[in-house]
């Protein structure tokens, strides 16, 4: 069984903001698996979905942001989910807008849903996708910047960073972590 987990903000005022961008690639994997997100349970909204390589769940911590290790280690203590069929989707500051980077481990690089996962997780060893949102403009606090919405020369580009992103997560469905790293870590 995989846990694909985005992270973001509950609540109308957080949709389509850098921040949000996990919660919009698990909203497209939703809509295109004809799965919607209609469990509440584990301080989140999720499905569980059959599928030909096995059961997925979906889900979106209703945690906020900096709480979401409070969400995502009660679903894989109940599923028992091992951490390698985790996959963690988020927003990252050091990476330009639209742009994906895998990886297997690492810190949380100050971003505090990451911080809150290794906390409960206790490992920084779990898959993640991070889906670049580039830095803030000089002046402006990062905590506004990352609530803030795409522009609408941005916009064409998250779309595409969302469609990889469903493609990235597919694809691991039936692939090893690693070998799905070597196909989308490549400069587009």
């Amino acid at each position: 069984m995989k846990l694909i987990v985005g992270l973001g903000n509950p609540g109308k005022q957080y949709e389509h903001t850098r921040h949000n961008i996990g919660f919009e690639c698990i909203d497209e994997l939703s809509k295109k698996w004809d799965a919607p997100l209609n469990q509440l349970k584990f301080n989140g909204m999720y499905t569980t979905i059959h599928r030909p390589e096995g059961k997925v769940i979906l889900l979106k911590p209703l945690t906020y942001m900096n709480l979401s290790g409070e969400s995502v280690r009660p679903i894989m203590d109940y599923f028992d989910i091992d951490l390698e069929n985790l996959i963690v989707i988020y927003d990252d500051l050091d990476l330009e807008v639209g742009k994906l980077r895998l990886r297997q481990k690492g810190s949380a690089g100050g971003h505090n849903g990451i911080k809150s996962l290794i906390q409960h997780l206790g490992t920084q060893e779990f898959n993640r996708i991070r889906v670049g949102i580039s830095r803030p403009p000089a002046g402006m606090k990062v905590a506004d910047y990352v609530l803030s919405k795409f522009t609408k020369e941005e916009d064409p580009i998250i779309e595409d960073a969302v469609k990889t992103t469903v493609e990235a997560v597919e694809t691991a469905l039936s692939k090893k972590f690693l070998d799905v790293m070597n196909q989308f870590n490549v400069s587009k």
